[in-house]
């Protein structure tokens, strides 16, 4: 697999060239189609998944005008503040779902706007990065809901572009993408592009509107239908809940967006999960990941690890939060840290779960994925912190997958989403919890919860 270049001018700042973006496209269906022939004729549909909420400013001709400013870049803090203080928390989570945060999209075009005037008139078109790649691949300023539910641009419950942030910002709906469901056809390949891959069918090859990648992952997983709740225990952590109508929670702890099977989702975000034993496994000793899970036992350590290694998204939107131990003495060892940070992570991951059951958000099946999920000990300790039976699935291609469903949906190779995913995703390894484990977690889960807001005056010193 290749990897695209981020580019750091400044602190805080994270950028990427959509060039690299398409040139690696372009590589990539090269190699598929020379890997197997048979798609020269019988390729029927491309679907997408893609990072969420960098912006890809275009001019009238389509040229890009700037680099990318992607997901991870930091610097509209300034620009968040007043898109918050206009509106209020409350009135902008009515308008469009969600807090203004530095990731999103809206917030890097009012920077352009506020920094760099002269651009920001020349902006004909502000695309999401995955749909930068449709627009080179059809000619198309398309985009689906899931994707612009993190624009901060989207009212998510009605599924249109919010007059009133637009205003704001400075922009119109003809500057943005045109919006559909994830497995709506947006347009075909071009004709050129088919000439350049070699491609000889006759027939249309279709374009669907795609996912943004998290979304995209919760397709690959079969997280489709209320009830079924993803735990992504990759190196940042994620809990998606898919469900029927719109839900906001009130305090915005976890993001409200629109889901790729044309419901609803809500999301948490853990900045740093599996993400904490690799850097754990940087500091002890030089143990690698394999001999630290190995000296793990049943036993629940005495030590507290928090886990806000790169700040935090959920429930915490603290960019200064900072991991700590608390709890070490002189019979603390190696395999008691190894412990707590496990442990850590799993209740990290349960605020978020306990957040959709706040809001009446039901779970009844737990589904887990991502690297950490291998382990079969950190397993057990997440069934054990959750109280609830775990299981896994039967892929583990998550977001390409997902976009390979929707391409189906869209060329009716199945009736809907829920069809797909059921032909093609089984459950695989229950792990059921230790209730006595369990009771004592729920103490410590206190306990670590209330560490965070003893420490928080601290964290910025």
């Amino acid at each position: 697999p290749e990897e695209y270049p981020v580019y750091y001018p400044k602190a805080n700042w994270a950028e990427q060239q959509p060039e690299d973006w398409w040139q690696g496209t372009l590589r990539a269906l090269k190699r598929i189609v020379d890997k197997n022939s048979a798609l020269k004729s019988t390729l029927r549909g491309i679907g997408f998944s893609g990072q969420m909420h960098g912006m890809v400013a275009l001019d009238k001709a389509g040229q890009v005008l700037t680099p990318s400013i992607i997901w991870c870049d930091q610097r509209t803090t300034a620009e968040c503040e007043a898109i918050t203080a206009h509106f209020g928390q409350s009135g902008l989570s009515d308008l469009v779902g969600n807090m203004a945060l530095t990731g999103f999209t809206a917030p890097k075009i009012l920077w352009l706007k506020n920094n760099h005037p002269r651009l920001f008139e020349r902006v004909d078109m502000v695309l999401l990065p995955k749909d930068y790649i449709r627009y080179r691949l059809s000619g198309d300023y398309a985009t689906d809901y899931s994707d612009a539910s993190g624009m901060l641009l989207l009212d998510v419950a009605n599924k249109c572009y919010s007059k009133p942030v637009l205003d704001f910002i400075g922009i119109t709906a003809q500057q943005l993408p045109k919006l559909f469901e994830s497995y709506d056809v947006t347009g075909t390949l071009s004709d050129a592009l088919k000439e350049a891959l070699g491609l000889t069918m006759s027939h249309d090859v279709l374009i669907v509107g795609g996912a943004g990648d998290q979304a995209a992952g919760a397709i690959g997983t079969g997280t489709v239908t209320e009830g079924v709740v993803s735990v992504t225990l990759g190196t940042s952590g994620v809990v998606f809940a898919a469900h029927d109508g719109y839900k906001v929670d009130g305090q915005n702890r976890l993001h409200a967006f629109c889901h790729a099977s044309g419901r609803y989702h809500s999301m948490g975000v853990m900045l740093s999960a599996a993400n904490c034993l690799k850097w754990w496994s940087e500091q002890a000793a030089c143990a690698d990941i394999e001999t630290l899970l190995g000296e793990v036992n049943a036993e629940i350590s005495e030590t507290v690890f928090l886990p806000y290694l790169m700040g935090e998204r959920t429930p915490y939107p603290d960019p200064n939060a900072r991991g700590t131990f608390v709890g070490l003495d002189m019979n603390t060892g190696r395999k008691e840290m190894t412990k707590a940070v496990l442990e850590g992570v799993a209740f990290g991951l349960k605020d978020s779960l306990d957040i959709l059951v706040d809001m009446g958000i039901p779970v009844d099946e737990i589904r887990v994925i991502g690297g950490g999920a291998k382990s079969q000990k950190w397993r057990q300790i997440l069934a054990d912190v959750f109280g609830h039976k775990i299981v896994g699935i039967n892929t583990n291609q998550g977001g390409a997958l997902g976009a390979a469903i929707l391409a189906a949906v869209g060329d009716g190779v199945y009736a809907s989403v829920d069809e797909a995913t059921n032909a093609i995703i089984k459950t695989v390894e229950a792990t059921s919890p230790d209730h006595k484990r369990h009771a004592v977690y729920l103490k410590k889960h206190e306990k670590y919860k209330a560490l965070y807001q003893a420490l928080k005056p601290y964290f910025n010193l």
